[in-house]
């Protein structure tokens, strides 16, 4: 399983960089959307389901996961017929319709935006034989998994943006100069020069965000290595497990996932994986994002980790990234001249 974990799974890492452009229909935008997170609603012929294009539908968007303990698909698809493509289900958070018919006039793929609710992510595609559609969607595969993460992302974050905890935006402004938006029930679980340690925690599950920056100083400082060294000595410090002598760190025998990308126009990596605790039995999936503040010549790391034992983590893990994904790294020369002007 892990040798092929990054060539596999590289798709799931076009998420912060791929936009596509839609045509919106805003007429719509007063019905919310219906369903759970994760749901995707496939409108097809039952010969389409069974064919060749149902597997390769199932084989894409329902394949496994990237970096959970256990095996969790990517979408949840719910087929659904034609004939009984009603209003319950147009409704629906994500949805993929597919017409596969020697009478279809023209053949191709549309992505569209709030056609009958809001915020809503649908995909068309048209072909008049299986060939084509398989040639349409493997063309477009990477495009349709992109716009689907996307869609479950800034459904997130347009609730973040929302609600969220004031105070410890407030926090992470003043002494890091920085923001991110966590909703409420978060809390400042250990702030040091440097640190701080953000959790959110149920009788049943964990979800935390940890914020450390540490001095740039050669491109060496976004290897996997150096990484890896950095968070494991942070969490070692930091973040105690529940029993004596233990402690949170990386789960070094599986091979992390990294990408080298930008994010708001900075250099970044973009790790997934699971995390343990040593000497103790906890552990589960995490995300990381280390982003060179160039202003600072710092970097600056957001490790979200999920602990929901017995447990789907899916959702629980894209609640995580769409926090971190908010991250903003503050201006230094706006900050100057904002206090500057403060003093005249």
């Amino acid at each position: 399983m892990q040798s092929i974990f990054k060539v596999k799974y590289a798709l799931l890492f076009l998420l912060p960089l791929f936009l596509i452009s839609c045509n919106s229909d805003n007429t719509n935008m007063h019905k919310n959307v219906t369903g759970k997170a994760g749901d995707l609603v496939v409108v097809s012929s039952e010969s389409t389901w069974n064919g060749n294009p149902g597997k390769l539908i199932r084989r894409t968007l329902a394949q496994e996961h990237i970096a959970l303990p256990q095996d969790e698909p990517i979408f949840d698809l719910i087929k659904v017929p034609r004939e009984g493509f009603k209003s319950i289900f147009k409704s629906t958070r994500n949805i993929l319709q597919v017409s596969v018919s020697p009478n279809i006039d023209s053949s191709g793929i549309q992505f569209r935006d709030d056609v009958w609710a809001y915020p809503q992510a649908t995909v068309t595609i048209t072909a008049q034989n299986e060939e084509q559609f398989e040639e349409i969607f493997n063309e477009n595969k990477d495009k349709i998994m992109s716009y689907y993460l996307k869609a479950e992302q800034e459904r997130l974050k347009m609730g973040y943006n929302k609600f969220y905890e004031k105070g410890i935006y407030n926090e992470l402004k003043e002494d890091f100069d920085l923001t991110m938006k966590v909703p409420p029930g978060f809390v400042i679980a250990e702030q040091k020069k440097d640190f701080v340690w953000l959790k959110y925690e149920t009788p049943e599950i964990s979800q935390g965000i940890i914020l450390y920056t540490f001095r740039y100083v050669s491109d060496s400082a976004f290897t996997e290595n150096y990484l890896l060294r950095v968070r494991d000595s942070v969490l070692k410090a930091n973040v105690p497990g529940p029993s004596e002598g233990s402690y949170m760190a990386t789960e070094r025998r599986i091979e992390q996932a990294q990408n080298i990308t930008q994010y708001n126009g900075h250099y970044a990596s973009l790790m997934r994986g699971l995390w343990r605790v040593r000497n103790d039995f906890m552990g589960g999936p995490y995300i990381s994002l280390a982003v060179l503040d160039e202003d600072r010549q710092r970097v600056v790391v957001a490790f979200g980790y999920v602990y929901a034992p017995s447990k789907d983590k899916r959702n629980y893990l894209r609640q995580v990234q769409a926090m971190i994904y908010s991250l903003k790294i503050l201006d230094q020369k706006k900050q100057e001249e904002s206090v500057a002007e403060a003093d005249t």
